[in-house]
């Protein structure tokens, strides 16, 4: 095993940008490979069982990003950030409803990436290291945080790790109404720089994904309930 805070996998057809998001990672101590098309970048995810994967969603191939994405939630949630265009707006929501957990736009700062990485990857430390609480259970939905997992009728039901960590802080306030902005502090940190609607499109992948089984009500004009 590698020394070090772990290994990215980059997917980034352009050079000059995979270049430059290479150089500050390896700044901070992480080990990274490069590749410049999905399907290698595939590959280098399973050979290498990365931390987390920074993927292009414009890459030039029949795999684009959003294929990446696709492909991967349907056997991994290792931490996925996209790269996207300012302008394209589609392409981030849809990156986070394929499973995405964040997304930073071009051009960007690579400073912001790389703080956006890192605060990912400290919240998924710090939910592994937390000591045993027993699952959360709200309506016919059960938040376990010690395996984190989520069930439903007993069946575990796969959510990326943004959403799980979105599910279980609203469970930990069950019948609190909180605002997007609590949600955002909370889950992605308060340092986290984007769009509110990250929020709801996280919301609506976990309706999506556990139905009316989830108490999960909208209070318009302030935020969510759960419970």
């Amino acid at each position: 095993m590698s020394e070090g805070p772990g290994t990215i996998v980059v997917i980034e057809d352009d050079p000059n940008i995979a270049d430059l998001v290479d150089m500050y990672l390896r700044r901070d101590g992480f080990r990274v490979i490069q590749a410049t098309s999905g399907e290698g970048g595939l590959d280098a995810i399973t050979r290498e069982r990365p931390r987390l994967v920074v993927v292009d969603i414009g890459l030039p191939d029949r795999m684009d990003g959003l294929e990446v994405c696709r492909t991967l939630r349907s056997s991994s949630d290792v931490p996925i950030v996209i790269l996207t265009a300012r302008d394209s707006e589609i392409d981030r929501v849809l990156g986070l409803e394929l499973g995405a957990d964040d997304y930073v736009t071009k051009p960007f700062s690579p400073r912001e990436l790389v703080a956006r990485i890192k605060a990912i990857l400290r919240r998924s430390d710090q939910s592994t290291r937390a000591g045993p609480a027993g699952p959360l259970r709200v309506g016919d939905v059960e938040v376990d945080t010690d395996r984190h997992e989520v069930r439903l009728g007993g069946q575990v039901v796969a959510l990326t790790a943004r959403e799980f960590d979105l599910l279980a802080y609203l469970a930990e306030n069950e019948g609190l109404v909180l605002s997007r902005r609590q949600l955002l502090d909370g889950v992605w940190g308060a340092d986290w720089v984007g769009d509110d609607r990250t929020v709801d499109v996280h919301v609506r992948q976990l309706r999506k994904k556990l139905g009316s089984s989830l108490p999960l009500s909208t209070v318009w004009g302030v935020g969510y309930r759960l419970g």
